[in-house]
């Protein structure tokens, strides 16, 4: 994950099929990325859009060996 990632955690994805996922814009606050999915859905209803929060990969738990 680099550094510019990390100042921007909050992110708008796309689900698309075979269960995998596509970030359509990266935000610093929850607000900002609420605020232009609200607006993206209105535009494109049948698109399925989601915010997520992507933990900074020092937070993110480490596999079990």
């Amino acid at each position: 994950m680099t550094y510019q990632t990390q100042l921007r955690p909050w992110c708008i994805v796309r689900q698309l099929p075979e269960a995998k996922i596509a970030v359509v814009e990266r935000f610093r606050r929850y607000q900002d990325a609420d605020a232009l999915l609200q607006l993206m859905r209105r535009q494109t209803p049948n698109t399925q859009l989601t915010v997520m929060f992507e933990a900074p990969a020092a937070l993110a738990p480490k596999p079990a060996h």
